[in-house]
């Protein structure tokens, strides 16, 4: 007896050898058919589900939860537009926080908006004695007040209380830790809103680290969070490289540096698991700290580097060597290069042609970088809906000879590169729906069209969220396509993304969220 029978819907399978079905049965939590081999079963439950269309839940191959449900509970200072209503918020915020000496965080901030950074003198007037850190939207920046500066060592470099990357990092080591139940609430917020717009499945790009970390034991929250039934999806959770330290191995074994225990990729089971190690080597865009080879428009520098050039390519090689799949952080072309010319080097001295290796974000990438990516089998991990929020002001400052360059599509695809649809949450909106359309039509929120060239039909927008993101987390066994013998991952849908016109694709109502053939409440 089968335990759900789901009849009367569109089932968009992703499965090439069944791409089309109108019945689905479940039995403890996996498909076990379609169509005729499941019609004439008795079922424990049968759902009607009235002509919606229904997809493989999506898959979030580049997420932050913990980041995602901190902000949600985090002062915010965003869409305002002028310093002084900023400077208000913030006191406002102060003022309801703890005592003097206490940190007070406030989330939100980007200076484009305002035109410029916020100042340390500024926040100094509106801090009352607590110590004031200001996140940057993009992750890769902050503004602190001069509580913060004076805790800080001399040769931390800052503008005027703005840091950036490690001297983010710097700032941030000040502060305790969140507490394990923080950041499994934390994290259970986040889930529940992924699960509301269709996913499933994602990975957490990155713990434990300097620049993106909760917790040196952060690793632990995920499981705090899945013992208390906070976790109702698939995570995969990203190491940051810095956790990384020398190990005494065998020399067989060719594991230079290693995480405690000699845990890698593959740990876990099909809930809760250690997935790729995170390497950054440059910034983002919002921030202007991405790695280019050639300078910002307007600006007089081309972003930075998160270290010298080979201390990040060490931390690429050894990885590899240790048996991880890794997953570059390279938004810049500059970045790029050294993630690409790392790799190179990584596969040459052990060759790995199973690793499948990623380059997250691959936000500027040159035309003479493709075969590169092709050759060496890197996965391209793109964030669609960077573009569609931030498409006007990135194009801008790449300047129209590089601005099709940006979050490539058509490009990837026709080199073989594997393109993988992902987030960033909560940097950039989180809906699939949405990136599919931007991956598309390739526009940005005020219409204008960037990299027309770049765009890709929806099937292949679709599969970037399914089948790709499901190959790139080696999940390929068990989600991705509604296959017989695969988890009952499902997004029910109000319409169907192939027939509807593009700019309605991200309006698209999502009816039910289905996790281990169950209907998961948000």
């Amino acid at each position: 007896m089968l335990c759900t029978r789901l009849t009367n819907a569109r089932f968009l399978t992703m499965d090439p050898d069944r791409p089309v079905a109108r019945e689905l049965g479940i039995w403890r939590g996996r498909i076990v058919g379609l169509d005729e081999a499941v019609a004439s079963l008795p079922a424990r439950e049968v759902i009607d589900l009235q002509g919606a269309t229904v997809l493989p839940g999506f898959i979030d191959s580049h997420v932050h939860l913990a980041w995602t449900g901190i902000k949600q509970n985090t002062p915010s200072i965003a869409g305002r537009t002028r310093i002084e209503d900023v400077l208000a918020v913030v006191e406002e915020a102060v003022l309801r926080q703890g005592s003097p000496g206490d940190w007070v965080s406030i989330a939100g901030y980007d200076q484009r908006v305002l035109g410029r950074h916020l100042t340390a003198a500024e926040l100094d007037k509106v801090s009352h004695g607590r110590k004031l850190y200001v996140m940057h939207d993009s992750g890769h920046g902050c503004v602190v007040n001069t509580a913060v500066l004076d805790l800080l060592s001399a040769d931390v470099p800052h503008e005027n209380g703005f840091l950036t990357e490690g001297a983010m990092g710097a700032a941030r080591a000040l502060r305790l830790p969140y507490s394990q139940q923080e950041l499994a609430g934390a994290i259970g917020r986040a889930a529940r809103t992924c699960l509301a717009e269709g996913i499933t499945a994602c990975a957490e790009a990155g713990i434990g680290g300097t620049l993106f970390g909760h917790s040196p034991v952060e690793l632990g929250a995920y499981q705090l969070a899945r013992e208390r039934g906070l976790l109702p999806l698939r995570v995969q959770l990203m190491v940051s490289a810095d956790r990384l330290r020398p190990v005494a191995a065998h020399e067989a074994d060719g594991i230079p540096r290693a995480l405690d225990l000699g845990l890698r990729t593959g740990f876990g089971d099909d809930r809760l698991s250690v997935g790729a190690l995170k390497i950054y080597t440059d910034g983002g865009m919002m921030a202007r700290t991405a790695a280019l080879t050639a300078p910002y428009e307007g600006l007089d520098h081309a972003g930075q580097l998160q270290d010298d050039p080979e201390v990040l390519a060490r931390s690429i090689v050894d990885g590899h060597l240790a048996g991880w799949q890794l997953a570059v952080h390279a938004i810049g072309d500059r970045a790029a290069d050294v993630a690409l010319d790392a790799l190179e080097r990584a596969q040459r001295l052990r060759p790995r042609p199973g690793a499948r290796h990623r380059i997250e974000h691959a936000g500027l990438i040159r035309p003479d970088q493709l075969p590169r990516f092709a050759r060496l089998g890197v996965s391209a991990v793109v964030q669609p809906n960077f573009l569609r929020s931030f498409g006007d002001d990135y194009a801008a400052i790449m300047g129209e000879a590089r601005a099709s360059w940006l979050y490539r599509g058509r490009g990837f695809l026709d080199h073989g590169i594997t393109l993988v649809g992902s987030s960033d949450r909560p940097v950039a909106d989180g809906s699939p729906l949405r990136a599919v359309q931007f991956m598309v039509e390739r526009a940005s929120a005020s219409g204008r069209t960037i990299g027309p060239d770049e765009g890709i039909s929806v099937d292949e927008a679709l599969y970037a969220y399914t089948v790709a993101g499901a190959h790139a987390c080696h999940w390929e066994d068990s989600a991705g396509s509604l296959t017989p013998g695969k988890r009952a991952d499902l997004v029910v849908l109000g319409d169907d993304p192939r027939s509807v016109e593009v700019p309605r694709i991200g309006g698209i109502e999502v009816v039910a969220t289905y996790v281990d053939g169950r209907e998961a409440a948000e």
